[in-house]
């Protein structure tokens, strides 16, 4: 197991083009007063409000810098219900996201199977906003990966094995934008 999780992360660190385009989205974003914006199911909603966190409170204790603006779709509890109970799965994540997102924002949608209907959601809604819409995908991209304006595809279906690339690689994205942002 700890093996298998070693190669799909060497793998995925042999070509740093892709995290390096996620990374710059979110520069421009930040620099241009917008926010990240962070959705995913279970584990993958772990991981959103992990990142969201990371960015709102900190990343690195070794490095001063201010808040930065994020959040992640899956906290609040009375929006996510009454959108699925109102409005159905599909909208879960979209219908927020057309009242908090604006053209210029970022959405980090995380689905392991690439096919989670609520992300898929989100995804159609950013395009439709002029939100760059960022997958954290899984397997082969599933319908999210033609959804996404970047992506990043760990390319194994195990749901552990791709979660935990999935938070290396949000950790590696958060790094290198705090690098940027900070010095």
């Amino acid at each position: 197991m700890l093996r298998r999780s070693a190669a799909l992360k060497l793998a995925l660190a042999e070509d740093a083009g892709p995290v390096l385009a996620v990374v710059d989205a979110c520069e421009t974003a930040l620099r241009a007063g917008k926010k990240l914006i962070f959705c995913g199911n279970g584990g993958s909603a772990a991981d959103a409000q992990h990142l969201a966190t990371e960015l709102v409170i900190r990343l690195r204790g070794s490095v001063a810098r201010n808040s930065w603006p994020a959040l992640t779709l899956a906290l609040d509890t009375s929006a996510v219900t009454a959108a699925v109970n109102d409005f159905g799965v599909e909208e879960m994540f979209a219908r927020p996201l057309r009242g908090l997102g604006q053209a210029g924002d970022v959405l980090f949608g995380i689905t392991t199977s690439g096919k989670s209907v609520n992300v898929l959601g989100a995804l159609r809604a950013a395009r439709e906003m002029g939100i760059c819409a960022v997958g954290l995908l899984g397997g082969d991209g599933g319908a999210a990966l033609a959804l996404c304006d970047l992506a990043i595809v760990v390319p194994d279906t195990d749901t552990a094995r791709v979660q935990e690339c999935h938070i290396t690689l949000g950790h590696a994205i958060l790094v290198l934008l705090e690098d940027r942002l900070v010095s």
